[in-house]
């Protein structure tokens, strides 16, 4: 007896457990180039020459991101074939490196439409570069919940996690305005995005915990709406709903966590003008282990 079938693993297992783990080394590889040729430098050089932080956590949050959707397509059951699997495994990777670049393009044109991200990024602005990586990390997790949530790979799955790709886009620009009225509000009508692109890294942690809190409550989702493969609009709509409920039930219980969490402590001056890190990064963790909270509730 191998130590595979000791361990209930069979041949063909493993051969479909190594044809899975080599689609996503070639596409988390052509992950890291994509990061450098999208906007014309050397990847290489950024990373190791030019020691660019903010390059560097981009690049971090995208395959991270990428890593984050492939696990929502090997998480499903093996494939009749071999052929199928790699195609399949493929095809998802593929659609969700697609997906993810297509997000980080209109969360720089529509979230962030007041400051040019690239130009930041090359520049070494690590709080820019923090919201960047945190949004696409986000994406990736909202497609891997609709990746687990619809079944076998045909047109209508694609479908139904390009639908709810365009649903989690509206929800992180309505979120970002949110946050960024709620900055105005504080600082005499200032730009929270212009406090980003001055180097406000605080600011930033505090906005990724937001968005990837965002997306982890989307999770539950998948436990209320059956997938129906060609109800396209019941879908879209099922997803929209939810996660517009969600978002307005984080708008409520975060502010609120945080002030009894944080309690004494004035969370708008030392994250927003005395640029506390580590405050920042308390309100992260609230964030995201609030959302993970209320989705382990509703499954």
């Amino acid at each position: 007896m191998t130590l595979f079938q000791e361990f209930g693993i069979t041949q063909e297992l493993a051969v479909i457990l190594a044809i899975d783990l080599s689609i996503a080394v070639v596409l988390l590889t052509l992950t890291r180039y994509l990061q450098g040729w999208s906007i014309r430098v050397n990847s290489s050089e950024e990373l190791a020459v030019r020691d660019n932080f903010a390059f560097g956590i981009s690049t971090a949050g995208a395959v991270a991101a990428l890593g984050i959707v492939l696990t929502g397509a090997i998480t499903g059951a093996a494939a009749h074939s071999y052929l199928q699997e790699a195609i399949g495994m493929s095809a998802y990777g593929l659609f969700g490196l697609v997906l993810i670049k297509l997000g980080r393009f209109l969360h720089d044109k529509i979230a962030l439409n007041n400051i040019d991200k690239n130009a930041l990024v090359l520049k070494g602005n690590v709080s820019v570069a923090i919201v960047d990586a945190s949004a696409a990390i986000a994406t990736a997790i909202i497609i891997r919940a609709v990746l687990l949530w619809a079944e076998d790979l045909t047109l209508d799955t694609f479908i139904a996690i390009l639908s709810a790709f365009a649903i989690s886009q509206l929800m992180l620009v309505l979120l970002t305005r949110l946050r960024e009225n709620r900055y105005a509000a504080r600082n005499q009508d200032s730009s929270m995005q212009q406090a980003l692109a001055q180097g406000n890294t605080a600011l930033a942690i505090r906005h990724a915990g937001a968005m990837i809190a965002m997306a982890l409550s989307f999770n539950a989702a998948s436990h209320f709406i059956v997938f129906s493969p060609e109800a396209y609009v019941t879908n879209a709509l099922g997803w929209l709903v939810f996660s517009f409920i969600m978002l307005v039930v984080l708008s409520l219980l975060l502010p609120l966590v945080k002030l009894l969490v944080l309690a004494k402590i004035d969370l708008a001056d030392e994250v927003e003008k005395q640029h506390n890190i580590g405050l920042a990064a308390v309100e992260m963790a609230i964030s995201i282990a609030v959302a993970l909270i209320l989705t382990a509730l509703m499954a």
